[in-house]
């Protein structure tokens, strides 16, 4: 079966953004690559502070990996879309940790309880604008 493993885009604090992930779902960034470390295109120069932004992070979360970057200058700035990123959780601890931790600082659209269709559910904003949905239902054991 394939995976699907999601990747955001920020309008230049992708590092800061990936630290605060890092905080919560701890690990190590497997690759962090930044602008400046790539060669230069002539038809798309980079601005003096594009050149520290990221160009591609990953922070493996269990069997998945989280990819991020930030949208250099001349490609204008990420537009606001409704996609959301779905954790389902093997326990209710666990959905309460990553549902505490993420949201801090967030903003909370349904707070973690049990789910009118029988899951422990939650749903947030993050203080970056990313979207989460937690889920814990034991029929599926974190796998869905």
């Amino acid at each position: 079966m394939a995976t699907i493993n999601p990747s955001i885009n920020f309008n230049g604090n992708a590092e800061e953004a990936f630290n605060f992930y890092k905080s919560v779902f701890g690990g190590e960034f497997a690759t962090v690559v930044r602008f400046k470390d790539m060669p230069g295109d002539m038809n798309n120069p980079l601005s003096a502070t594009d050149g520290n932004k990221i160009m591609f992070i990953t922070l493996p979360i269990g069997k998945n990996v989280l990819m991020g970057n930030d949208v250099p200058s001349f490609m204008g700035t990420v537009n606001e879309n409704r996609s959301k990123i779905a954790i389902f959780a093997e326990s209710t601890e666990e959905a309460d940790k990553l549902f505490q931790g993420l949201s801090a600082g967030g903003a909370v659209e349904f707070p973690i309880a049990d789910s009118p269709w029988g899951s422990y559910f939650g749903m947030f904003r993050d203080r970056y604008g990313i979207e989460w949905m937690v889920d814990f239902d034991p029929k599926y054991n974190g796998q869905i």
